[in-house]
């Protein structure tokens, strides 16, 4: 895909929204939820795959700056917004109308010093020279109506992805979709963050969750990685504990750490 056509925008998705058990849901014209607010507890992360893509909280502390790239209803905003004082937002959303039921329906904070709202293509933000080693976490969560997979998914993209993030960064990415769709974006993420990547996957869930890293090697005992578990469990509200467990089956838990 030629670079030209990032800036093409897609029509707005038919946006529906339902409510149940004290939970606000966003659809955008199917059965698929793109987005969650409990509406007592607003600041929660409500669906269990967005708590996941908190899940880079275990290697880095809180980054100077962030992208989310897909706001849907707000929720990882609106989260990050309130636990990580020390992080300015940009968030990043191709459709104003998506955009404008966000603020109007699932709270999402109004811009500050501290949270960017731009209504751009978001393959197109991290190609600009000007966010190339900006940003210590990019969050993706783009998807359309049909939700086969992400709307972002280019090897122009991830490398782009890759550039924007800051010595030390973390991408991350919501792979839900086909199992095409999985693949392929499996192996391109890999491709552009030279295989260093993970993935955290729930029993039962369809939400794959990626996180790539660049930087140099990232070392960390499990002893650490347990203790920054209960850190979030506590001060955060993530049920992180069972991620240091996922992980060490990843790693292998005789291994005297998780090395990525």
């Amino acid at each position: 895909m030629k670079r030209t056509e990032r800036l093409r925008r897609p029509a707005d998705p038919p946006i529906a929204i339902s409510e149940e058990g004290g939970v606000r849901y966003l659809h955008f014209g199917s059965q698929w939820i793109q987005g969650a607010m409990r509406i007592r507890s607003p600041d929660r992360l409500e669906l269990e795959y967005l708590q996941r893509m908190m899940a880079w909280l275990l290697f880095v502390e809180e980054p100077a700056q962030m992208l989310q790239v897909g706001i849907g209803a707000g929720s990882l905003i609106r989260f990050c917004h309130r636990r990580l004082p020390a992080t300015s937002i940009t968030a990043v959303e191709i459709s104003a109308r998506v955009l404008a039921v966000a603020a109007q329906s699932f709270g999402l904070p109004p811009e500050s010093e501290r949270l960017k709202l731009a209504i751009d293509d978001g393959a197109g933000w991290v190609a600009r020279a000007a966010n190339r080693g900006r940003y210590g976490v990019i969050a993706v969560d783009a998807f359309d109506a049909a939700a086969r997979g992400p709307i972002l998914d280019t090897k122009a993209f991830y490398a782009d992805c890759r550039q924007a993030l800051s010595a030390t960064g973390i991408l991350v990415v919501n792979l839900f979709g086909e199992e095409r769709s999985l693949a392929r974006n499996r192996a391109r993420i890999k491709a552009a963050f030279d295989g260093r990547m993970i993935e955290l996957a729930a029993p039962g869930r369809p939400n794959v969750i990626a996180l790539a890293f660049s930087g140099p090697p990232l070392e960390i005992s499990w002893r650490a990685l347990r203790r920054r578990a209960a850190v979030l469990a506590r001060d955060y509200g993530l049920p992180a504990r069972p991620w240091v467990k996922a992980l060490a089956a990843l790693g292998g838990s005789d291994s005297p750490g998780f090395t990525v």
